[in-house]
């Protein structure tokens, strides 16, 4: 394939990619162990099952539906969300279980607000938020 039809084939399957669903992890390490936490977020919902009854799985007709997708860039947003979500999760959890202290959450879980904000802009394309609108 010559390197037009690769960028071709390319931006062909980029724009007809749609993401379902969103999936993040996170563990913190700390003295007493670590604390792990995991959030999962769909999309319009996906039934693998064809949305019918346990009966019917099987027919001809069975298969999964995705009512619709989110684009890359809707995907992206989506993606620092959740995860933004599972990190400050896992930091308040170790806080709570006793695996760190809470002053280590309390910072932890500011920079995480600040970074995935920041990401969100980039993502986004807009301008940074002025200063003084905090």
């Amino acid at each position: 394939m010559s390197q037009d039809e690769l960028r071709a084939l390319i931006k062909r399957v980029q724009a007809g990619l749609k993401v379902t669903k969103v999936v993040a992890t996170r563990s913190v390490k700390g003295r007493c162990g670590d604390t792990f936490v995991g959030f999962s977020a769909s999309w319009n919902n996906v039934q693998e099952d064809g949305g019918r009854d346990l009966v019917s799985v099987g027919d001809e007709t069975d298969v999964p539906q995705s009512l619709n997708g989110m684009t890359m860039q809707e995907a992206s947003v989506a993606c620092c969300l959740v995860a933004r979500e599972a990190d400050m999760a896992a930091y308040r959890n170790a806080a709570a279980g006793g695996n760190i202290s809470p002053e280590q959450a309390n910072a932890a879980v500011a920079a995480i607000k600040n970074n995935y904000n920041r990401m969100l802009v980039n993502i986004l394309g807009a301008p940074p938020p002025d200063a003084t609108n905090k």
